[in-house]
């Protein structure tokens, strides 16, 4: 989480990540220990119950009717310009919303229409998106927008969950003091983001990141050419991240899993799994053994879908919070702990 955190920090146009997990794994904590790396340092929250009017802005057409210029209020993307726009549940949000700001993240401009009117602003922002699966999922159509994706599980390491919970206890206590034995090793994080950001643009690439690039799309049987683009801007960002020369295909295979991971077709679990083979195996296999499967898959099927049903009886969604102001957080370099 933490690497894929300071991939989108370094190129916001890599689309964001999409942090999936349950709960108490820290993805809030992650998400608002970021936003002090980056130069402006601020933190936007985007709350379930937020309007339309509320996220993009909204123009003052009766003004400019008049004749005068366009009056424009702000939203939630222009305060979050060159900082972090955070969703939290962003599977809950009304998917009209989620496309809006998956547009912006994209592409770093917020357009406001309104009858015939339009106005456009900056809207550079690092995108962190969480989610427990446990209150569904994600139409696939969004899904493939984010640039990246993290799965989180629990922890069952007892060493692990000790670090975990003194760092967490340390903080309670003083939590100036924890953020004082962290302070050198974040100046260094927030220093490595800022000479990352810089050198960007003008990183070459090696000649087998292409080949390599498409090879591992094309294993994974993506839909169209969305994961070929983050792939690229992904491994251009780590290597940026680690001062490299140059782009290479050791770059594009570490970042892969991050990319790939919310893309990959049924059938292409892992790296090296071709599809073909896939095909060719069910070719294979004889009508008796496809009924058969259909059956069991059926069966299968209805038993969840029926388990399903009675674990969510009388679910309630959860409530929209207001944008609050976090006056100190924990330092993203003291969650390394948790990164294993």
């Amino acid at each position: 989480m933490r690497d894929a955190l300071l991939l989108v920090a370094v190129d916001p146009s890599i689309g964001g990540v999409l942090v999936s997990g349950p709960r108490g794994t820290a993805k809030s904590t992650a998400a608002r220990s970021l936003a002090e790396l980056l130069p402006d340092g601020h933190f936007v929250t985007l709350p379930l119950g937020a309007s339309e009017d509320r996220v993009v802005g909204t123009l003052d057409l009766d003004e400019a009717l008049r004749g005068g210029e366009v009056a424009f209020s702000p939203g939630l993307l222009a305060r979050a310009n060159n900082g972090v726009l955070y969703v939290d549940e962003v599977n809950l949000l009304a998917d009209a919303l989620v496309d809006v700001v998956l547009d912006a993240a994209a592409s770093g401009i917020n357009v406001v229409e309104r009858d015939g009117i339009s106005h456009s602003h900056a809207a550079r922002f690092v995108l962190i998106g969480t989610m427990n699966p446990e209150e569904g999922e994600l139409r696939p159509q969004l899904l493939d927008r984010f640039g990246l994706m993290v799965q989180l599980e629990n922890c069952f390491d007892a060493e692990i969950r000790q670090r975990i919970v003194k760092v967490r206890m340390a903080f309670d206590m003083d939590p100036h003091a924890l953020r004082a034995s962290y302070a050198q090793e974040q100046q260094r994080l927030a220093q490595r983001i800022r000479e990352a950001r810089a050198m960007l643009p003008g990183l070459p690439f090696a000649d087998d990141v292409h080949p390599t690039i498409s090879r591992l799309c094309i294993e994974a049987a993506v839909d169209g050419m969305r994961a070929d683009l983050v792939m690229m801007r992904s491994a251009r960002a780590l290597a940026a991240l680690e001062s490299s020369e140059w782009v290479t295909h050791a770059h594009v295979e570490r970042v892969a899993p991050f990319v790939l991971r919310h893309r990959r077709r049924d059938g292409a679990d892992a790296p090296g799994n071709d599809a073909a083979n896939e095909s060719h195996a069910r070719s294979e296999q004889s009508p008796k053994d496809e009924r058969q499967s259909a059956a069991e898959s059926l069966q299968a099927n209805g038993t969840a879908n029926h388990e399903d049903t009675e674990a969510d009886w009388g679910y309630l969604p959860p409530e929209p919070v207001g944008l609050s102001t976090v006056k100190s957080v924990i330092p993203l370099s003291a969650l390394s702990a948790k990164k294993r």
